[in-house]
């Protein structure tokens, strides 16, 4: 076996089903590696979008996605990808090649400090610099991305570690320079620099399965929230996409947020946590929320820019924080409670010692009556007229269409927000989106990864017309691999979010303006379907034509031509 054989070995032992990828020379034996082992090998046509790809395996799974890009280049495009895969804290895997060892720093084609580059956005990173070594640091790494606060980690590999040893051999061999005492002692240093690195190879083997439990809160914290809900009459709950980590207990910890009922607000990954109606699910005004609380739980939620640093939380009212992360646990404002550890676990044990849930009827049903009251305005809202679609109405007809076993996917600014406030996941693990860093450029990523881990739900991604060109070449991955997803453009030819502000701030709108393209033409061109929506007329018709086209095995993109709409009036892009 090569060096490549064993990255494989590893990652089958770990239950990797598939390898994201953009080819290259480096790392060209991981990917045959792989393939002979049963692993799916997709290779896409940017290196970001592996990760992105990984990155929502790891969300749905709950197991480290992984990606193999080449040295350098290929290197680099990678860095927004595992920025946001760190900051939204997802287990995922990134294998870099890398020039041969005896290379390193002496002007190797794609040869750059790669451990430089990466460190500072990973929780682990290491270099192989043995054939031996290589099995024993992809289990670390597997260890390191799921334990604790999870997040990427990333092996380095060498070319001359990943290709068998003849042919290693016969490279260095031929670079051994000429006759003479240089040309011996050149060779002599080779022949001992290559049974170093191939020095116990032949011992090499994958081990078991690598899982790590979720970190257990103390007792402290729990029994002194618990007795602050005895005490509170306005409590609230949000849930962030840390306490669905525990991806194999999303039921269980839905099933304590019911039992706890407390009105609950989901945010990020998250979303679809109870499912589409439930009761004690809060959709709007959470800031006045907030406001009159007079205990809040932020389970797996850091006080950051998304609560204005703590300050949507009034002083008075008791603050309970349970988080895994030590730093996000007190960022921007301590907690009167704090509670290291898993917040799902949190949640599930804290319901065990909660009070009934029926004393907080009369605040639960205060809530209600203000989402009632914001649903009503977003139908007047929905009915205006506008040209071509009205964004909020086509979200509605969306919401109308969207089977139980859909996945939602969410890359864009104003018409994704906009969504947002319309479309509801059918269930848990059924909404992704970039998390915290607002990343552009994640849905054909992810996308592939939800339709790759689901194969028997429609996927359906949501971009708009700025986001999707950062992923539009990979409507040419989705036809290679048959991948049939649904992908919505909302076409307002504009990067509309930033416009709002832009315009109505500075008076000029440089920069954020775009041509009303015919993206249907361009899904055609790949191999798609395409479909120009622009007639409100149309829409249950055409959304209806998608979904038939998806289940027969196509990926589909619908070109939705939207109007301006005062919606999203006064909502600022930072």
């Amino acid at each position: 076996m090569h060096g490549g054989d064993l990255v494989a070995e590893v990652l089958r032992a770990q239950g990797v089903p598939f390898l994201f990828t953009l080819c290259g020379g480096h790392i060209s034996p991981i990917l045959v590696g792989c393939k002979a082992r049963g692993i799916r090998v997709i290779d896409t046509r940017h290196e970001a979008t592996a990760v992105f790809a990984a990155d929502a395996v790891s969300r749905l799974s709950g197991r480290p996605g992984v990606a193999a890009v080449t040295a350098g280049p290929g290197l680099s495009n990678t860095v927004t990808a595992v920025k946001n895969a760190q900051i939204a804290q997802s287990p995922l895997i990134l294998l870099g090649g890398a020039t041969a060892t005896l290379l390193k720093g002496r002007g190797s084609l794609q040869d750059i400090d790669q451990m430089a580059l990466l460190r500072p956005h990973v929780k682990w990173a290491a270099t192989a610099r043995r054939v031996a070594e290589i099995v024993p640091l992809l289990e670390r790494a597997f260890a390191v991305a799921q334990e604790g606060v999870p997040g990427p980690a990333f092996l380095e590999l060498p070319l001359d570690l990943l290709y068998d040893e003849p042919t290693v051999r016969r490279l260095y061999g031929a670079a051994g320079g000429g006759g003479g005492l240089a040309g011996r002692a050149l060779r002599l240093y080779m022949g001992a620099h290559l049974a170093r690195l191939f020095g116990g190879a032949d011992r090499a083997a994958a081990g078991p399965l690598i899982a790590a439990q979720p970190p257990v809160p103390p007792d402290e914290p729990l029994g002194r929230a618990a007795a602050a809900l005895e005490r509170a009459e306005r409590p609230l709950l949000l849930v962030g996409a840390q306490a669905l980590l525990d991806t194999a207990n999303v039921g269980l910890l839905a099933a304590a947020v019911e039992r706890l009922g407390l009105p609950v607000y989901l945010s990020s990954g998250a979303r679809g946590l109870l499912g589409k109606d439930h009761p004690l699910q809060m959709r709007h005004q959470r800031r006045a929320a907030l406001k009159d609380a007079d205990l809040v739980i932020l389970a797996g939620v850091p006080c950051d820019f998304r609560l204005d640093y703590g300050r949507h939380i009034r002083r008075r009212a008791t603050y309970v924080a349970a988080n895994r992360s030590r730093a996000d646990i007190a960022l921007n404002r301590r907690p009167d409670i704090a509670a290291l550890g898993d917040p799902g676990l949190f949640l599930r044990r804290l319901a065990m010692l909660a009070p009934p849930a029926a004393r907080w009827a009369f605040w639960r049903e205060a809530l209600i009556d203000r989402d009632d009251a914001r649903n009503a305005a977003i139908s007047r809202q929905a009915a205006a007229p506008s040209a071509y679609l009205n964004p909020v109405q086509l979200c509605r007809e969306i919401e109308a269409a969207l089977p139980d076993d859909s996945i939602l996917v969410g890359d864009g600014g104003d018409f994704v927000a906009t969504a947002s406030y319309v479309i509801r996941p059918r269930g848990p693990l059924r909404w992704l989106d970039p998390g915290p860093y607002g990343t552009l450029g994640v849905g054909a990523g992810f996308a592939l990864g939800a339709k790759l881990c689901r194969p028997e739900a429609e996927v359906w991604a949501l971009f708009g017309d700025g986001a999707f060109g950062y992923g539009v070449a990979e409507l040419d991955t989705f036809v290679r691999h048959g991948i049939a997803v649904i992908a919505v453009v909302g076409n307002d030819a504009g990067w509309t979010q930033i416009a709002r502000e832009q315009g109505e701030m500075l008076g000029d709108l440089v920069g954020t303006e775009l041509a009303a393209t015919d993206y249907h033409r361009v899904a055609e061109g790949f191999g798609a379907a395409g479909l120009a929506l622009d007639d409100p007329e149309l829409t249950e018709e055409t959304l209806a034509q998608a979904r038939s086209l998806a289940r027969a095995g196509r990926p589909v993109l619908i070109n939705a031509r939207l109007g301006k709409t005062d919606f999203r009036k006064g909502s600022i892009s930072v």
